[in-house]
């Protein structure tokens, strides 16, 4: 089965749901209806949500399961929070980006020159 759209694939606009109906009986309902919040995520947002849960959000066996450091973590989980369209603290949100920033240095997947950049872009 497929996942209920989130979007209107012509103009991108607001869908809602207009009918439901039982695989069983075969009744149907209509009227108006909103998905949840957890059905608008992005793909990547819910399953990084399932591996949290999983986990039951022990962010070191989550840096296991990902092979991601605790700052990247941390980083999503603000993503995360942000998508289900709860307030995040913005400088928390500032701080776990810096954090990133510098993670990535540490790994060698940009340079100190290149960090320097992103962290100066950074307000």
């Amino acid at each position: 089965m497929r996942k209920v759209l989130e979007e209107c694939p012509s103009c991108g606009g607001e869908v809602e749901i207009t009918r439901v109906s039982c695989t069983h009986c075969d009744t149907e309902v209509t009227g108006r209806f909103a998905p949840c919040r957890f059905c608008r995520l992005p793909p990547e947002a819910a399953l990084f949500l399932e591996v949290f849960v999983k986990n039951r959000g022990n962010v070191k066996e989550m840096e296991r399961e990902l092979g991601i450091s605790y700052w990247t973590i941390r980083s999503r989980i603000n993503e995360l929070i942000a998508d289900l369209g709860f307030e995040t603290d913005e400088q928390d949100s500032l701080g776990n980006k810096r954090q990133e920033i510098l993670a990535k240095v540490n790994r060698g997947e940009i340079s100190a020159e290149e960090a320097a950049e992103l962290l100066s872009r950074l307000k």
